[in-house]
């Protein structure tokens, strides 16, 4: 790999072998979520699917909310819920202090169909997880935390794009 010596001189940055490994749990990672759409089976679109994890996380908001979530104009929101709502995955409301407000929410075959994906994620990491050692299942939890820690939940939160998956 170009500019990136096999160790950061004074011994305290990480190694080639070190971000290779972690480039490769990218991949990885990236391919059980992918795989996890598969669930999907055509039923919404991969941008349709973001909405709804959104939309699980957020519970019952305004459009605009979930734009912001999304990394989306007003527009691209409102055609995504038009597709929802036709297909029964999302229900629209208003708010009952500003009626031009519009409100999006999950309906239980919205709910369901997450869960679905969701589900598939847990039995797909259980499954290879049971392939590792205890200790090593730990240590890895472990490190996956403590990398969790100094990235914070907020670092992919600017992105557009395919996020979240």
């Amino acid at each position: 790999m170009r500019g990136i010596p096999d160790e950061v001189p004074g011994g305290d940055g990480p190694t080639r072998a070190e971000i290779d490994a972690f480039q490769t749990a990218a991949r990885d990672l990236i391919g059980v979520a992918l795989r996890s759409l598969d669930v999907l089976a055509g039923e919404v679109s991969l941008p349709q699917f973001r909405m709804l994890l959104v939309l699980r996380e957020l519970g019952r908001c305004p459009s605009s909310h979930a734009a912001q979530a999304l990394g989306l104009g007003p527009s691209s929101v409102t055609r995504l819920a038009d597709r929802l709502h036709a297909s029964g995955h999302l229900a629209r409301g208003t708010d009952a202090h500003h009626r031009g407000v519009v409100t999006l929410e999950l309906t239980a075959l919205g709910s369901r169909l997450v869960d679905e994906v969701l589900d598939w994620r847990h039995h797909e990491f259980a499954r290879i997880l049971a392939r590792l050692e205890p200790a090593e299942r730990a240590a890895t939890a472990a490190g996956l935390r403590a990398f969790h820690q100094v990235v914070g939940d907020g670092y992919a939160a600017d992105l557009h794009g395919p996020v979240p998956l």
